[in-house]
């Protein structure tokens, strides 16, 4: 089924922002086989029909792409993130001819660039490690806490867990060598799974960050756990303003991230950043947030396929088939077409992006209708509040609290939350 057939979007206005960050699939392939993976397990199927590694020919054409998008819209600098399938499947000789291309390329148009890499781990090679040394590439890990957690989804094709050959790859990583390059650790949660037993086993990794990731879902196909969503969409907010009510229902997302962080905001030292409660506590303080799962920020990210399509982010693979799909590619198009999208521009629109139930949330700021993916019903498209609209309102509330207890007794006093246009 295409995006033609299941929603027709209201206009929205154009928005004049840039694109910063441009995710690579240099390799369409894995080497394990995860249960969770929006990528092969998921709605869209579209991975089966790319190559399986970007050619040169499309990597010098992306870096010019790049570079004539960064320069037209003056950008200080851009992020570019390999990402699969499993980019470390290319090898080191490989990779390393494409980061050459790529700095190359954006080099000759005095576009200062940052690399980063996100992997399973498995393939942190000492010959990998020395290519990504090399154009000094961030390094970011799949990692879902024990051994028993990890293994329950992240295996490889026949089965066998990975647990063990990601943490030599990990061991590698932070060898005072590339410890620079450790970006953190990314972790979908489990319900199943303890959660200061998880947080604790990713601390073991000695990570500089951790990204807690809520499992991909919609109301249409709703996350582990939580079945009894499936298109029940709430027409009212979860919480009311005058008086505060929250409205009752299950939060078993929300419940298990609050043990996470009181764990992590009641250490006695900084052990290290998780970035949703990062992210959260900044919008409770009235801050910037910088995330496209929380807030208001307007996407700034454009997906590049092997084949040299333009996507927008992957993550829209959980609602239905082609829904990622722009019909652009950097053989014909610019980055700026790619603005003129119409879900990149509901992205980018903030408070008029969301429908009408987010738009009268007290919280819409700090939340901001949660992940786009994880808005989508047939119908009605991805103008919903989030599957996990519920959890996210338990959660802000618990952090809301916890700061206005320490701030008790400042002068400092929390923004008042309520809806506002942005």
């Amino acid at each position: 089924m295409r995006s033609a057939d299941v929603v027709t979007l209201p206009p929205v206005q154009p928005s004049h922002a840039s694109l910063r960050q441009f995710i690579l699939k240099v390799h369409s392939r894995c080497n394990l086989d995860c249960d969770y993976c929006y990528v092969y397990h998921s709605a869209d199927t579209s991975w089966q029909a790319k190559p399986r590694v970007m050619e040169p020919a499309v990597v010098e054409r992306v870096a010019r792409r790049i570079a004539e998008h960064a320069v037209a819209h003056r950008l200080p600098d851009v992020r570019v993130v390999l990402h699969g399938g499993e980019p470390l499947l290319l090898g080191a000789g490989r990779l390393g001819e494409l980061l050459g291309v790529l700095e190359q390329g954006l080099t000759k148009a005095a576009v200062p660039v940052r690399f980063s890499l996100q992997t399973n781990g498995v393939l942190l090679t000492p010959d990998n490690l020395d290519v990504l040394r090399r154009y000094q590439v961030g390094v970011s890990v799949s990692l879902d806490g024990t051994r028993v957690a990890h293994d329950r989804h992240r295996v490889f094709p026949q089965g066998r867990g990975s647990h063990g050959r990601v943490l030599e790859g990990l061991a590698r990583l932070g060898a005072p060598e590339s410890r620079h390059l450790y970006a953190g650790l990314l972790c979908t949660i489990d319900l199943a799974n303890d959660p200061v037993e998880t947080y604790e086993a990713l601390l073991a990794s000695h990570p500089p960050r951790v990204d807690l990731l809520l499992p991909h879902g919609t109301w249409e196909t709703p996350p582990p756990g939580v079945a009894e969503r499936r298109r029940r969409i709430p027409d009212v907010p979860p919480v009311t303003a005058h008086p505060r009510t929250v409205h009752q229902e299950g939060t078993p997302y929300a419940d298990w991230l609050r043990r996470v962080f009181d764990r992590w905001y009641d250490a006695p030292v900084r052990e290290t950043g998780i970035r949703l409660f990062e992210e959260l506590m900044a919008g409770v303080l009235g801050g910037t947030m910088r995330t496209e799962s929380v807030g208001l920020a307007p996407a700034t990210l454009a997906v590049v396929e092997t084949d040299g399509s333009i996507e927008q982010s992957d993550s829209l693979k959980v609602a239905y088939e082609g829904a990622p799909e722009t019909g652009l590619d950097v053989f014909r198009h610019s980055f700026d077409d790619v603005l003129d999208e119409p879900m990149v521009r509901q992205r980018q629109s903030g408070t008029g992006g969301l429908g009408a139930t987010c738009g009268r949330c007290p919280l819409v700021t700090v939340c901001g209708g949660g992940l786009f993916a994880h808005r989508y019903a047939a119908g009605s498209g991805f103008r919903n509040p989030s599957v996990y609209c519920a959890d996210l309102a338990a959660l802000i509330l618990h952090i809301r609290d916890r700061v206005r207890a320490d701030l008790a007794g400042t002068t400092r006093e929390l923004p008042e939350l309520g809806v506002r246009a942005t």
